[in-house]
């Protein structure tokens, strides 16, 4: 299970990471069969839940990016000019400016960040999940459907937060090589990693935490419910109708809906990894709550979803390209060395 923290819109690895487990779930129902995905081993997992997240990132890294951008844009910008900008004019301004290869720029750090982050997901998910089923009253009632929920929330809840706290650092790079435009600040990974820690502390490594830590739970609440709801509700009304399509469909549904309802959040986190750069001027002196009261105040409430209609248009071919890269993988691990 994998929230949406960590690389900004990971929404699209929640969904299709749900998608999938309810696809092998329905297949094992349906055929009374195991599941290569069952068979598989714990190495294979991840490579293929890692490399999949990554293609599909990098197929959708130019959304990504202009998500970041237009996320930023009220920190250093007179906000009467920010409705001037669309999505067209600043997907004109990055190919006149820097290049169409600038669509990608931070994509090495999300592809680096990809793997380490679901191995501490899988594994913190899986030791979480063990603890949790050791509570007195969920260890007697392992087999009902509200054991089930708890544990998957909880468990879930707690093992995103850890992968996000563990990887942080590298979302951080991430965020700051993304918004540079036309002046290079940052050259690569690990110069932006020994920059920040020259400039502004260690601590500097996790500006915005908080934020991505806050949207953990109700991120994991919203895109589990929706997607379970309309999954029960397609099924009822249409039984015979292809897993695979019920599958996406809901997926990407529940996606959006988690993006909508947590993307003032990850804002607010964006603009904190970025404070300071550069040597610029703080612009949040305050708390989390400060922050979130300064943006109110200076750009409204449209100001906590610039950048939502990217982010929205990456969410549908991100989960379809992760579930098939991801049940491509799997065929072909499963028959690997790696399996065990």
């Amino acid at each position: 299970m994998e929230a949406r923290v960590g690389h900004g819109a990971s929404v699209v690895d929640d969904g299709a990471r749900k998608l999938l487990k309810s696809h092998h779930h329905n297949h094992n129902h349906h055929q009374h069969q195991p599941s290569s995905a069952a068979a598989l081993g714990t190495v294979p997992q991840l490579l293929a839940g890692g490399i999949a997240g990554a293609f599909s990132k990098t197929c959708t890294a130019p959304l990504a990016r202009l998500t970041i951008l237009f996320q930023v844009q009220g920190m250093h910008s007179d906000v009467a000019t920010l409705g001037k900008t669309s999505i067209w004019h600043e997907a004109s301004r990055i190919v006149n400016e820097e290049g169409f290869r600038a669509f990608w720029k931070g994509n090495l750090v999300t592809i680096a960040h990809r793997l380490p982050y679901t191995a501490v997901n899988f594994y913190a998910y899986e030791r979480y999940k063990s603890m949790l089923k050791l509570i007195p009253g969920i260890e007697s009632h392992q087999r009902s459907a509200s054991a089930d929920i708890f544990v998957h929330f909880v468990g879930g809840g707690l093992a995103g937060m850890t992968a996000a706290s563990v990887t942080y650092p590298l979302d951080l790079v991430r965020t700051r090589l993304a918004a540079q435009r036309s002046t290079i600040y940052y050259r690569g990974i690990s110069h932006a990693l020994h920059t920040i820690c020259r400039d502004e502390g260690f601590g500097g490594l996790y500006k915005g935490l908080g934020a991505t830590l806050l949207g953990v739970g109700p991120s994991i609440a919203i895109s589990f419910s929706v997607y379970e709801a309309l999954r029960s509700y397609w099924h009822a009304q249409r039984p015979d109708d292809s897993t695979v399509v019920v599958s996406l469909a809901c997926g990407s549904l529940s996606g959006i809906a988690s993006s909508t309802a947590t993307f003032p959040l990850d804002l607010v986190r964006r603009r904190k990894q970025l404070e300071g750069v550069a040597g610029q001027a703080r612009v949040y002196q305050t708390s989390l709550l400060g922050t979130f009261k300064h943006i109110m105040r200076t750009e409204g409430l449209r100001g906590f979803y610039r950048g939502i209609l990217p982010e929205y248009y990456k969410v549908v071919p991100g989960v379809g390209i992760v579930f098939m890269t991801y049940e491509t993988l799997k065929k072909l691990l499963s028959q690997g060395p790696l399996n065990s």
